[in-house]
């Protein structure tokens, strides 16, 4: 079941959702090719604080803009796809909420819908393509994690289909370049991690992994929809695969900087400041996303908050404050329990710092208490679960 997840997200993950930042000029969108909707100058003027205040979680606003354009043109999935990622985005910060499910992967249909009647008169209409992956990538996210594995199955098979369609040349527009930039990464990605998969990616044309790092940053430079997109998938590879946290850190703090907001850009911010050794700041990050947890800001709950508690943990640890160490470890616990996230690695070695606490003060029984916790909810090839085991064995617990 992780491979067939695997295959679904790799290629899909928000793959082809659409994004904007309003700095970037309007003279910089090719015209050339089809007259595709989402080349259209005036409407990316007239939508960009739309699509700036849904990446900003003001949904009512992006909302309103979004059914104005439904409105304007009724039979093009681009209105409805926005729409759609509105949704998204309430689910975003914590994958874990089904409270919109229904709701999005009827929009995504919806998308679908209006893509095919599209395709249907044209065959050769990359823009239709492009949003048929895109849609079908969304359910496929949803429903894998919802592990309804036989429907995500279905839903990773089109939008590797239909990302397959919507690739392009050497002129083709930007915002239809990611499609290409995904692709070139991960069906190279995928075999080179994963063997047990390279049939799956055999059937379709050979990628190329440092070309598609190349065309994420030209897309993240220079389109227009899909500019944060690409940053998003940049800042990811980049802070994990690519091992360059510097560079995964500049993009968060500009994502940050422009959506101040955003939930999930803001604790990502956070994770790759910790990520370079930036303690102080990720701590002080980490206590304005605990602030606004505790105000209800939109989008902040229990899944931001386990991050940002075990930051501020880390940095009274490393200063020699246990109490107040102790104190965020306990809250990372806390949130974590809420989200149902006991297995999370910020959870298992919260579990070990406090138990390494408890048996600095002679508290065994505690300590012992904490590392059984740990040996309960990690796997057994978990590095938290040998150190647990070790630590017990070492110490006599």
């Amino acid at each position: 079941m992780l491979k067939i997840r695997l295959i679904i997200l790799a290629f899909t993950i928000n793959s082809l959702s659409l994004a904007h930042s309003q700095e970037l000029p309007l003279d910089s969108v090719i015209t050339e090719g089809p007259e595709y909707l989402l080349l259209d100058k005036g409407l990316q003027f007239r939508i960009t604080e739309n699509v700036n205040a849904l990446y900003n979680f003001d949904f009512a606003k992006a909302e309103r803009g979004f059914k104005v354009m439904q409105y304007q043109y009724p039979e093009h999935p681009l209105p409805y796809f926005l729409n759609g990622l509105s949704t998204w985005w309430k689910i975003a910060p914590d994958v874990e909420n089904k409270r919109y499910d229904n709701l999005f992967l009827k929009q995504m249909d919806i998308v679908i819908d209006k893509a095919k009647k599209i395709l249907d008169e044209d065959p050769e209409n990359k823009e239709a393509a492009f949003f048929l992956a895109g849609a079908y990538g969304f359910q496929g996210r949803l429903l894998s994690e919802r592990k309804s594995w036989t429907k995500a199955t279905f839903a990773g098979k089109n939008a590797l289909k239909y990302l397959n369609l919507s690739r392009g040349d050497d002129e083709l527009n930007p915002e239809l370049l990611l499609g290409d930039a995904l692709f070139n990464y991960f069906s190279v990605w995928i075999p080179e991690n994963y063997p047990i998969l390279k049939p799956v990616v055999a059937l379709f044309p050979k990628g190329d992994k440092n070309l598609g790092l190349k065309q994420l940053e030209d897309v993240a430079q220079n389109a227009f929809y899909a500019r944060v997109e690409a940053q998003y998938f940049l800042f990811r590879l980049y802070g994990s695969e690519e091992k360059q946290p510097y560079k995964a850190l500049a993009i968060t703090e500009y994502l940050n900087q422009k959506f101040p907001n955003n939930p999930y850009f803001h604790r990502s911010h956070a994770r790759h400041l910790y990520s370079v050794g930036r303690i102080l700041d990720a701590k002080e990050v980490s206590e304005e996303i605990l602030y606004r947890i505790d105000q209800k800001w939109t989008g902040y709950e229990s899944n931001s908050g386990r991050y940002a508690a075990f930051y501020i943990a880390q940095f009274h640890e490393r200063v020699n404050n246990k109490e107040e160490a102790k104190k965020y470890y306990l809250k990372t616990l806390s949130y974590g329990e809420e989200s149902e996230s006991q297995e999370s690695g910020y959870y298992l070695y919260s579990l070990i710092a406090l138990g390494k606490m408890a048996n600095e003060v002679k508290n065994k029984k505690e300590a012992k208490a904490y590392f059984n916790q740990v040996k309960k909810y990690a796997k057994r090839k978990h590095p938290a679960h040998k150190e647990a085991r070790d630590y017990i064995k070492k110490n006599k617990l």
